[in-house]
């Protein structure tokens, strides 16, 4: 069969990221990419990634719908947004094209939980017009939601679970850094906080649904908390920079109600460079049941490399998905795919 073409929608840290794991990969190729960045925009997407390779130039256009109308792509990678309702216009008008979209918008991980009714429409869109949509990514994604309710499989009862993420920020882009206040002051911080411009980790409600309706259980309240994380020294990453004495990143805090009790927690303080306060990072999940399971991962699985990864090798279980909207909790287990992509396709 021909290679697996892809649309990347997003050339911020993310897409290029996709873009340079795609060129390492058998059976697939790119054929289009779209970005608004004036710098990249007509530029070869190997120039910008300064990647001397055998595929075929492409050049960066700033017109999605010309690039939809005139590309051929069975599946494409939507690098933009966090939230279902910024998202969902650039999946509606993906959909329409008969195109499959994976989207790295965290709320799309599982929009049930916060955009029931455009979650619904995208369904609606996508068995229509015969395509898949997924959203995923390191967290909401994985690391959080689908390994814990993975390791619940090996458990009789569960009685209380904990997700607790130590992570750096570094590897991401301007728009996670402006979502968690990096660089801002602590009266900036609860200025936006009022009037609701700062996200923080956008995910936790996603996750804890994604486990709950997975498990089984009708969760009676969901509340999550932020914290402020102040740096005492100057922190600088590739896309952020924090002054001593302002925000290097958020603590977020998340629970889960059934019946009056708290049955899921969730703890993720991230922020820039945590190590340069001797911060070490990690993934840690405690299940409280028969048997109880306690698993730690240090250090952190990297946010950048993991959300990239995870896209890409979902890409042949979203083609051969039935078609509507899915998530992580409805799909094969992802894997590394270290051979050819298109013998993963249903003929």
């Amino acid at each position: 069969m021909d290679k697996i073409r892809v649309i990347i929608w997003g050339f911020g840290a993310m897409g290029r990221g996709m873009a340079q794991m795609l060129l390492m990969k058998k059976g697939v190729e790119i054929t289009g990419i779209c970005d608004l960045n004036k710098d990249y925009v007509g530029q070869n997407f190997l120039d910008i990634l300064n990647i001397k390779s055998e595929h075929p130039p492409i050049r960066v256009n700033n017109n999605i719908d010309h690039l939809l109308s005139t590309t051929v792509a069975d599946i494409v990678l939507l690098c933009t947004d966090s939230f279902v309702k910024g998202a969902f216009d650039k999946i509606k008008k993906i959909v329409s094209y008969k195109m499959n979209c994976i989207s790295t918008a965290e709320e799309m991980a599982y929009p049930y939980a916060s955009e029931p009714e455009l979650a619904t429409q995208i369904d609606n869109l996508a068995k229509a017009f015969g395509v898949t949509v997924l959203g995923t990514g390191i967290n909401p994604g994985f690391i959080m939601d689908l390994l814990v309710v993975a390791l619940t499989g090996t458990m009789v009862d569960v009685e209380h679970i904990e997700a607790k993420r130590i992570n750096s920020l570094s590897p991401f882009g301007p728009t996670v850094m402006h979502e968690q206040g990096v660089g801002i002051t602590k009266s900036e911080y609860h200025k936006r906080i009022m009037d609701g411009t700062l996200a923080g980790h956008v995910g936790f409600n996603e996750s804890i649904h994604m486990i709950s309706d997975a498990l089984g259980v009708k969760l009676t309240g969901f509340k999550q908390q932020m914290e402020p994380i102040i740096t005492n020294i100057d922190r600088k990453s590739q896309y952020g920079e924090a002054k001593a004495g302002t925000l290097a990143g958020i603590n977020m805090t998340g629970q889960g109600m059934h019946q009056g009790d708290v049955f899921i927690d969730m703890v993720h303080p991230q922020q820039i460079e945590p190590e340069s306060e001797g911060i070490l990072t990690g993934d840690y999940i405690h299940l409280k049941g028969t048997p109880n399971i306690n698993m730690a991962i240090t250090p952190e699985i990297n946010g950048g490399i993991g959300t990239i990864a995870m896209c890409v090798n979902m890409i042949p279980h979203v083609i051969n998905a039935k078609s509507g909207l899915k998530t992580m909790i409805d799909l094969p287990v992802p894997r590394a795919i270290l051979g050819d992509m298109r013998d993963l396709i249903d003929q």
